[in-house]
């Protein structure tokens, strides 16, 4: 399986090329299919992520889960 990162970079190369506008409609093409793949990939590898990333927390004697918030995302709500 190709790594998070790995897949980004060669996303962001692909957009940066297609953006010069220089490429043959052919190739073009090509690139537009393989980064739609690329995207797939990162937005699976990425939900993924999200459903691993819980916070077990005890309530009432129970075991219930929380999403994840990232620090940053819990300070701008306060």
């Amino acid at each position: 399986m190709v790594k998070f990162e790995e897949c980004l970079e060669r996303l962001e190369k692909i957009v940066k090329e297609l953006e010069k506008g220089e490429v043959p409609l052919e190739k073009s093409l090509t690139l537009f299919e393989e980064g739609m793949q690329l995207s797939a990939t990162c937005r699976k590898q990425l939900e993924d992520a999200e459903g691993k990333v819980e916070i077990l927390l005890k309530q009432n004697g129970k075991l219930q889960t929380e999403p994840f918030e990232p620090p940053a995302e819990r300070a701008l709500r306060k």
